[in-house]
């Protein structure tokens, strides 16, 4: 049932796991091999507006325009995946400072500089602060126990106006079981 982790994945939290850093979260994966995984939770909007953080970078910012969580690790540190305006598809055919390209139209942003200093278009945005990371084997670990559906994504899973809603609607679209498990509820107990 689950793909390999690697760049672009999403990793959809499985209804039994419960640790409260990444109880029904779903993470973006910017990177994954025999070092590890590094990642965000992309439906962990906080309170605080970009524009209070970064406002250089305020116009670019998709709905809801807010900071969002991405995961436990170095929660002071901040992490932009932005998606690029046209040109090539694909990791490593842009040679552009400031931007690193991730999957399809969607790239890494370095927030230090101004956007007019990067030679690229955006139409929208996200900024997290922290990631989530695995060392070497966790992560596999981790999917073997249940505790991970590792899934394809879509460009608009990252950028997606109503990230709490995110975990079921990746869930539902898988079909089958999986869709059925997208109505779990929160609390079993209630049931």
């Amino acid at each position: 049932m689950n793909a390999p982790p690697q760049r672009g994945r999403l990793l959809v939290a499985s209804p039994t796991l419960e640790d409260p850093n990444f109880f029904r979260s779903v993470v973006f994966l910017l990177a994954a091999d025999e070092d590890g995984a590094l990642g965000v939770v992309l439906n962990r909007p906080s309170t605080t507006p970009v524009a209070e953080i970064v406002p250089h970078w305020k116009l670019h910012v998709s709905s809801p325009p807010l900071m969002f969580h991405g995961g436990p690790v170095q929660p002071n540190a901040a992490i932009c995946v932005a998606r690029r305006v046209g040109g090539l598809d694909g990791p490593g055919k842009l040679d552009v400072d400031g931007y690193s390209p991730l999957l399809n139209a969607l790239g890494t942003v370095d927030l230090h500089k101004d956007p007019d200093e990067i030679d690229l278009a955006f139409d929208g945005l996200r900024v997290f602060t922290g990631y989530s990371g695995w060392g070497p084997g966790q992560l596999e670990e981790e999917i073997d126990a249940g505790a991970w559906f590792v899934l394809e994504s879509e460009e608009e899973d990252v950028l997606c106006e109503d990230p709490r809603g995110l975990w079921a609607r990746v869930l539902r679209r898988q079909g089958g079981w999986l869709a059925v498990l997208a109505r779990h509820p929160a609390d079993p107990s209630l049931n």
